[in-house]
């Protein structure tokens, strides 16, 4: 098994022993596997006084390494070295400070998958974005209050309010799993189901205030592993949203530092200015660098030092505990450009060293491509550092989209916007590795309201799921759910109907869906399914051509198959030489379309419809 090797930092500081049994509250991981590719183990000791304690451990193939002592005398790091011949069982964990001791029970189990096993996430798979408290509540789900025993804020179900905790969980996920697989799609990203013990509720679940506990309010870790595995016994794969870039300012930590430097600006909030520009900005001042990743997200969100290796040990180990746990497919990590860029990228080498076929998508927000860029792995525009992020996620389209697609193609505009969004592609190592999407739950909906027709809507949602990339759609999608963020978050993120008990409205069934509800949904689940398998799609090249006189004409291509798409840009009926297409369709071609189901014959002069979508396989 091969080392991996890990600096300490010795503190100095004299601890003072004192007669009362050492005190073991908490130690985290709860639990960890022999057999691991890094056999270096942290394990964060909590307990009033426990920096006092001297460990020793007679488990066969298992060796103490280093003690650790920070600046808070209640917390204790062990380094421990599971050797190669250490076998699953109970570790005893014996706690010495003078006479007094105390014993404590450590687990190492054996893992039952293979790293190569776990295969990520890719451009085969569609990601359906769900926000747990606001999908649906499981049928038998236990009462809030029951579930809300031993959190220090106990928050109420408001329904009622667009910022407040409707009652959603992962019961109510697991139960509608076959709804989201009859749709088509073959993941699930699941927005943070961590514990968020804030004022509030912190229903959206970005501020984390345990890293290895489900919220009780979603459910419990049980729960959540039965969820991931029946989602997996349907095909469907998940992926996990997580955030490193901040805790939740309830979070123990907060209020009892394990060093000083664990959080940046210790001495008190500083918000971070969000120009992300500054990471990769060849001119930036050391003052505005500082400003953008250590800087506080919110001030209920103090920013995490990962400079601190003790620290990014703890937060690389949690990625890995719940990959192995719950047998994720992949992680979503969020704000990822505020957190340290050299830490972050030994995060996902420690990942994949675990897991090589592993996937991790970074929430990179930027209205331009070339900031995109910057971040994904071998990036070509990149002269800072290896960013070593597989996948990035496509803002620029979700930004461009609605205008793109809503408006009049003519030679600037409309669908003339995305081509040439994709024609600055060259920037990007690996486009078909960027995670594409028309809105989600951080935007504004796609839909601002209820629309009179779907003809612009059934053309973005028909390029999202043939072009290039890993597409996501965010749950409502598919029922035109609308919405914008002015006055609340929560009004992008509302509830899904028939998710809760005493909803009016079942929009799981067709029933409970209105007409246009409907013709939507068949839309999008007649493509999806269509997709399913589709190597064109998947792993097939891209060649698109500049809209003329309104119509986009791009093709997909893998070996002997090939997919064409038109769209009409435009909300008329248009006359258009074909000529310029003839290097993929010459005149007298014959494709089948998907949609109509009849196959087409390319003219020397076609007419195509107001806003018509023609999606031709051969």
């Amino acid at each position: 098994m091969k080392k991996c090797l890990f600096s300490f930092v010795m503190v100095l500081t004299a601890i003072c022993s004192v007669a009362a049994k050492p005190t073991v509250d908490r130690i985290e991981p709860p639990h960890w596997w022999v057999d691991m590719r890094c056999d270096t183990l942290q394990l964060m000791v909590c307990g009033e006084g426990i920096a006092s304690a001297q460990v020793s451990t007679d488990y066969k193939g298992v060796e103490i390494a280093e003690q650790v002592r920070l600046d808070s005398p209640n917390y204790l790091l062990l380094y421990i070295i599971v050797g190669d011949d250490a076998a699953p069982g109970t570790m005893k964990l014996k706690f010495a400070d003078g006479k007094k001791s105390t014993t404590v029970d450590y687990r190492l189990l054996p893992r039952d998958r293979a790293a190569e096993d776990y295969k990520g996430f890719d451009a085969s798979d569609v990601l359906y974005l769900v926000m747990p408290d606001r999908f649906a509540r499981g049928v038998n789900s236990p009462s809030d209050a029951s579930r809300s025993k031993g959190l220090r804020y106990k928050v109420n179900v408001d329904r009622n309010n667009p910022n407040g905790r409707h009652g959603g969980d992962i019961n109510g996920l697991r139960e509608h799993l076959g709804y989201i697989d009859s749709l088509g799609v073959t993941a699930v990203w699941v927005n943070p189901v961590l514990a968020n013990d804030m004022p509030g509720g912190s229903y959206h679940g970005y501020a984390t205030t345990d890293y290895y506990s489900i919220d009780p309010r979603f459910g419990s870790n049980a729960e959540w592993n039965d969820f991931v595995a029946e989602a997996h016994g349907r095909g469907l794969k998940v992926v996990m949203d997580m955030i490193f870039n901040h805790s939740g300012s309830n979070h123990p930590w907060f209020n009892d530092r394990p060093s000083k430097d664990w959080f940046n600006f210790p001495e008190g909030y500083v918000q971070t200015s969000y120009r992300l520009s500054t990471i990769h900005d060849p001119y930036a001042s050391d003052y505005d660098k500082r400003l953008t990743t250590d800087g506080w997200f919110v001030e209920a969100m103090p920013d995490l030092n990962q400079r601190n290796q003790h620290l990014m040990k703890y937060l690389i180990q949690n990625s890995i505990w719940w990959i192995e746990e719950s047998k994720i497919d992949g992680i979503r990590m969020d704000t990822y450009p505020y957190a340290d860029f050299n830490a972050m990228a030994d995060w996902i080498r420690a990942v994949r060293y675990e897991y090589p076929n592993f996937n991790i998508v970074g929430e990179c927000w930027y209205a331009n491509e070339g900031g995109e860029a910057f971040w994904q792995r071998n990036s070509k525009v990149n002269a800072v550092g290896e960013p070593e992020l597989p996948a990035v996620m496509d803002f620029v389209i979700s930004i461009k989209a609605r205008e793109a697609f809503a408006s009049q193609t003519d030679p600037w505009n409309g669908l003339n916007v995305i081509y040439d969004h994709l024609a600055l592609d060259y920037l990007f190592p690996d486009p078909q590795n960027i995670l594409t999407f028309l809105d989600n739950h951080d935007t504004d909906r796609l839909l601002l309201e209820m629309p009179e027709n779907l003809g612009w809507w059934k053309q973005a949602v028909a390029f999202l799921l043939t072009s290039r990339g890993i597409p996501q759609i965010y749950y409502g999608t598919e029922l035109l759910m609308n919405g914008k963020k002015e006055g609340s978050d929560g009004y992008v993120r509302r509830d899904f109907p028939g998710g809760f008990a005493g909803d009016k409205v079942n929009a799981f069934s067709a029933e409970g869906r209105t007409e246009m509800q409907n013709e939507a949904y068949d839309f999008m689940k007649k493509v999806l399914h269509w997709r399913r398998g589709n190597k064109a799609i998947s792993h097939g090249t891209l060649k698109h051509f500049m809209p003329l006189n309104g119509l986009y004409v791009y093709q997909r291509k893998h070996n002997d198959k090939e997919v064409v798409v038109m769209m009409n840009g435009n909300d008329r009926a248009i006359t258009v030489d074909m000529s310029n297409i003839a290097e993929i369709l010459p005149a007298g071609s014959t494709r089948h379309d998907m949609l109509s189901g009849v196959d087409v014959t390319i003219a020397q002069e076609m007419t195509f419809p107001a806003r018509a979508i023609l999606i031709l396989e051969n």
